[in-house]
């Protein structure tokens, strides 16, 4: 390939941490990357190898603690049963509000959203995500909608796994009305 790809100049941020779903955080991965996308993965220590709840491994890219809004377009909240632990971690809920603030990217899949709660971010906004998981979701402010997938501005979201080729289409149709 001779030619640069439309989206080659966007870098998106995925977060993982052990038991992570893993077609929720390999699929976007792959997709954004089939796409041109810089993907990176970050953990709470680069290196380490974490596992997904049904076995697949993944590399952490980066260090979690290190990662800036600043140098990226948005960042992939893959569910599973990370999100409950990564909410409760200081930085991600204020990487998850300054990319919010920011107008970028704010992509939640199944469970992800739980970090979108916390951090605050959804207040008012339209959203999907696991059945499990809509009550949190409106009582976080946020207006739940039963769909394959949700696009409210520069948030996108999707129920499960069975989403992900939608929710796939949401991100990219941000990454490109944003880098118009």
């Amino acid at each position: 390939m001779s030619e640069a790809l439309p989206l080659s100049k966007k870098r998106i941020l995925i977060l993982v941490a052990d038991l992570y779903e893993d077609l929720e955080l390999w699929y976007p991965k792959i997709r954004l990357q089939e796409e041109g996308v810089q993907v990176t993965v970050a953990g709470s220590e680069a290196g380490v190898t974490y596992t997904g709840k049904h076995g697949y491994p993944c590399v952490a890219d980066a260090d979690l603690d290190l990662m800036l809004e600043a140098d990226f377009d948005g960042i992939v909240l893959p569910g599973g049963f990370m999100p409950d632990k990564l909410r409760r971690i200081p930085k991600v809920k204020e990487l998850v509000r300054e990319f919010a603030k920011a107008g970028k990217l704010v992509a939640a899949i199944c469970h992800g959203g739980w970090m979108a709660i916390s951090a605050g971010v959804y207040k008012g906004v339209k959203v999907t995500g696991s059945l499990g998981i809509k009550d949190d979701l409106e009582n976080a402010g946020a207006v739940w909608l039963d769909a394959p997938v949700v696009v409210d501005h520069h948030f996108v979201s999707s129920r499960s796994p069975d989403d992900l080729p939608q929710f796939c289409k949401g991100i990219l149709e941000v990454l490109h009305r944003v880098s118009q």
